[in-house]
């Protein structure tokens, strides 16, 4: 049996190994050892590297929370995503969602945090994820000019409804929330005709009526008709009347985009 001599040296690590050894001390060099064929100007340099474009990127997607947080804790929050995160996808664009990840998963409930920090994060995840989504509000077949009463409502792809305990659009180094108020907070967050971003706060009742506006469509006096019957409302066409000034004002704002158009008669060959 043969074999390689014990007094031979050890054959050179294979790059894939150098670079897992130089990306575990990128992410914590107060756990993992510098590579051996490293100096301790270069490790400071990528380092510094890695790090100052990690906080880049973090904070132009988050500053709401990032001032909110304050510097010193910002930084150890970007150190400790760096450290203790492996990110799923290569794309800036999608470091967001992993900084999302991250606090909704591996650092779960932590000490020092502050309660509305995943919530905070998510709103501003959203404004990033609506401004370069792809769909465009004129390619969706609806009429302009219809009815929203007698027709059905069509909703713009780039207007979500969003439900949070902290009111996040009020979030800010001034404001600062230890505990959820009652109610949740129900937002639409969109963006219209002209790629300009907007948000409306709105109440259970109006986030119901976009939901089934989505989920089964009909006329706009029929889903407020509706949604009366699930509040126990005594006068459901005070609804009707009521909710024709929210589709409008959301019409406007292009939450909704018109009314699909009517189906036509069925012409056989």
């Amino acid at each position: 049996m043969s074999g390689r001599d014990s007094r031979e040296p050890e054959p050179p690590a294979t790059l894939r190994a150098q670079q897992e050894a130089l990306a575990a001390y990128l992410r914590n060099p107060a756990e993992a050892p510098p590579p051996e064929d490293l100096d301790d100007r270069g490790r400071r340099v990528y380092r510094r590297l890695v790090f100052n474009n990690l906080k880049g990127l973090l904070s132009s997607n988050f500053p709401v929370l990032r001032r909110s947080l304050g510097e010193e804790v910002w930084l150890d929050l970007v150190a400790d995503f760096l450290a203790e995160h492996h990110a799923e996808t290569p794309y800036f664009l999608r470091v967001g969602e992993e900084f999302l990840a991250y606090l909704a998963g591996a650092r779960g409930d932590r000490s020092g945090d502050p309660p509305f920090l995943l919530e905070l994060a998510h709103y501003e995840w959203v404004e990033l994820a609506l401004s370069v989504a792809e769909e465009e509000p004129g390619e969706v077949s609806a009429d302009p000019e219809g009815d929203l009463l007698t027709g059905l409502p069509v909703r713009s792809p780039l207007a979500w409804t969003l439900q949070y305990r902290f009111p996040v659009h009020r979030i800010g180094p001034g404001f600062l929330p230890e505990e959820p108020p009652e109610q949740p907070t129900c937002l639409v967050v969109y963006r219209d005709r002209v790629d300009a971003m907007g948000f409306l706060e709105i109440n259970p009742v109006t986030a119901r009526l976009l939901e089934l506006i989505t989920e089964d469509p009909a006329p706009g006096a029929e889903l407020l008709r509706r949604v009366a019957g699930e509040i126990g409302h005594h006068d459901p066409e005070r609804v009707v009347a009521a909710g024709a000034d929210i589709l409008a004002d959301l019409r406007d704002r292009d939450v909704l985009l018109g009314t699909a158009p009517p189906a036509g008669p069925q012409t056989g060959s």
